[in-house]
């Protein structure tokens, strides 16, 4: 076997065992995700639910495994999962390990809108609030990320072609006028909906339902779907579009397609638990750090790494402060910050931003 071939081998193994730790610890958080809160549930309640011997549970942990910490954490699992793949579909389509979903539009174009649901909606929007209840805002923050996202594709391409470049630079100009727009809406809300906005811009996943899971889901499905289809044109476009063009990859539709994908599945996630940080640079980095560049492995790495620690940072916000609640948001930046620049500053952290 030549020395390529046995390269290739031992990244592949040392991939599978990458893969085979991270669904370890992702079982693990989900565990700790539902059993430990401000009230307990002990591992017996959570046989017997999971056995079907409800009789044998005091009514009390069964409203609170299934009113709260099982939404809870399903919503958790979908949700890290899409941000952890999305950041890395990311920065393997712009080249960038320093990308993530909001440099396509979704986070800023989410803000504004749901900005606008919170200030606007018991005045000028009230009809509209009325008809969707609940689910207004959560379909506000969707719409705004997914329309926010189809105008950026529609400036950056000319002639069938979309361009990196302008997608990056149509991406930074179109973030700077929603966030004025979001700062005027800020400027004129009263003390209720700066509340409520400070809130939403933290993240959350206090308002976990079954009916938010079922909502997001088939977004979160689709983008871990396209994996084995992008994973190869992914690999290929670290050597620039027309080497990858050269090799057989459909560049433009793995474009389009990789960009749809992750404007749906986190305009979707953002929508239900609002602006969550982090997860979708950091965890991708980590791993390409472990297992180097391949999609092939990084990719599904990045959802399993991805889930995991939105879980374990959840279940920190909401007993560290207990009765109170933390804000996800504050929890994941204060344990992705540091770690962020530590690998800038390291060799290989350097080395990748040589590359840019």
């Amino acid at each position: 076997m030549s020395t390529l071939g046995r390269r290739d081998g031992d990244r592949s193994a040392l991939g599978f065992i990458v893969l085979a730790l991270l669904a370890v610890l992702l079982a693990i958080a989900v565990f700790v995700s539902i059993v430990i809160g401000p009230t307990g549930v002990g591992l017996p309640h959570l046989v017997a639910y999971l056995t079907g011997d409800h009789a044998s549970m005091d009514q009390q942990n069964l409203i609170i495994l299934e009113a709260v910490r099982l939404p809870r954490t399903g919503m958790g699992l979908l949700i890290g999962a899409a941000l952890g793949v999305s950041g890395a579909m990311m920065q393997g389509l712009f080249r960038n390990p320093l990308a993530d979903p909001g440099i396509v539009g979704v986070t800023s174009g989410a803000a504004l809108a749901a900005v606008i649901a919170i200030v606007l909606g018991p005045t000028l929007l009230f009809p509209l609030q009325v008809v969707f209840g609940e689910q207004f805002l959560p379909l506000m923050a969707f719409l705004g990320g997914l329309g926010n996202t189809f105008l950026l594709y529609v400036i950056a391409t000319r002639n069938g072609q979309t361009s990196t470049t302008a997608l990056i630079l149509s991406g930074i100009a179109i973030a700077a006028m929603t966030g004025a727009a979001t700062g005027l809406l800020i400027f004129i809300a009263d003390d209720r909906a700066l509340r409520d906005i400070t809130f939403w811009s933290l993240g959350s996943l206090s308002g976990a339902t079954t009916d938010k899971i079922i909502a997001i889901l088939p977004f979160v499905l689709f983008v871990l779907a396209i994996i084995p289809f992008v994973a190869r044109g992914l690999d290929a476009l670290i050597l620039g579009d027309a080497a990858a063009f050269h090799m057989g990859v459909p560049v433009q539709r793995l474009k389009r397609m990789t960009i749809l994908a992750v404007a749906a599945a986190c305009g979707a996630t953002v929508a239900a638990a609002g602006s969550i940080g982090f997860i979708g640079i950091v965890v991708p980095h980590l791993l390409r750090l472990a297992i180097g560049p391949s999609h092939r492995f990084l990719l599904p790495a990045s959802a399993l790494g991805g889930a995991a620690l939105l879980l374990l940072a959840d279940t920190v916000a909401r007993t560290i402060a207990a009765p109170a609640e933390l804000p996800i948001g504050i929890i994941t930046a204060i344990l992705g910050a540091p770690v962020f620049l530590m690998l800038l500053l390291g060799k290989q952290g350097r080395q990748a931003m040589e590359g840019l």
